[in-house]
């Protein structure tokens, strides 16, 4: 498989006087081309280390960073990507398509190029209407597409985002998803930074969590939010009763009929299957039981007993 990112033994320790603080503990990471991959973790638990390492910004104290084969300390590496850092600052007295010329310029880009580059990005971001508008009169919303405008620019192999969607209302975060798929579609790589999980649990493919610089949890997002071992039942609409004394139950949700119950082996959930048929129920459906990322990360967050590891699979 071809790596977008390929982080090894990554490490970052920030000296304060005489003591050491270990921002981030050595980190094995790959990410694929095209994948859509999210970073999580509490304030504090190195996320804006491991980006700025990423981007070069800083040096790591041991370990290499490789973005499509290249070391992130060469010039190459940097022109792969495009970055949309959280809390951006533009020139408010500039308009949208002022402030773009002037990014892409910085990029190399000029004349025809960059007008149809700045033509593209804005179409994709559905901001043309508002490309003469002072950005001072943008709002939070226009403010983060014309941030993301200015991440796709130059057309980046991958695209860095930190909090992309925050203080965006529902309406814009779905929009700040459907221009994500479509840019991955074209085969962007894309790796988020963000506090907002559900969002995050929405457009990802694998997610890595952070504790205290130490990756705590990596794996597929489906199969992170998914249980191994609890399941609902369903029952159909003829339920009069609250069923009682069904092996491995947990809970029972009268009013949507539907029970959770704990059962490690497929013939154990076979057995709690037999057991409603024999009393008279209906089953209407079972189905694995599904985790938010959230209920994952907090689980994660309050754990302080898990062994930490650098390379945690689920």
């Amino acid at each position: 498989m071809e790596y977008c990112i390929s982080l090894r033994g990554l490490s970052k320790t920030y000296k304060n006087n005489k003591q050491q603080i270990e921002a981030l503990k050595p980190i094995d990471l790959d990410v694929a081309r095209g994948e859509i991959f999210g970073l999580l973790g509490p304030n504090g638990a190195g996320k804006t280390t491991m980006i700025k390492l990423m981007l070069g910004i800083i040096r790591p104290t041991s370990g290499s960073c490789f973005i499509l084969g290249e070391d992130i300390a060469s010039l190459k590496a940097k022109q792969y990507i495009g970055y949309l850092p959280e809390n951006h600052r533009f020139p408010l007295y500039l308009t949208g398509q002022q402030m773009l010329e002037f990014y892409g310029n910085l990029s190399g880009l000029s004349g025809l190029e960059l007008s149809r580059r700045i033509d593209e990005t804005l179409e994709l971001v559905k901001m043309t209407e508002w490309r003469k508008l002072k950005i001072q009169r943008y709002s939070k919303g226009m403010m983060q597409r014309i941030g993301l405008a200015q991440a796709l620019l130059n057309r980046p192999k991958l695209l860095l985002l930190d909090e992309p969607t925050d203080g965006i209302d529902p309406v814009g975060r779905m929009e700040v998803r459907r221009i994500l798929e479509h840019v991955r579609g074209e085969g962007t790589t894309i790796f988020v930074n963000s506090h907002l999980l559900s969002e995050v649990e929405l457009i990802t493919d694998r997610v890595a969590i952070l504790r205290k610089g130490v990756m705590v949890k990596l794996g597929n997002t489906h199969e992170l939010t998914q249980s191994r071992d609890r399941f609902i039942i369903k029952l159909g609409a003829s339920v009069n009763d609250t069923p009682a004394n069904v092996p491995g139950m947990v809970h029972y949700d009268a009013q949507k009929q539907e029970m959770e119950i704990v059962a490690q082996t497929l013939q154990e959930l076979n057995t709690v299957i037999d057991t409603l048929r024999a009393r008279g129920y209906l089953i209407e459906a079972v189905s694995p039981k599904k985790s938010t990322l959230e209920e994952i990360f907090m689980t994660l967050m309050e754990d302080h007993d898990t062994p930490a590891s650098h390379h945690v699979e689920a």
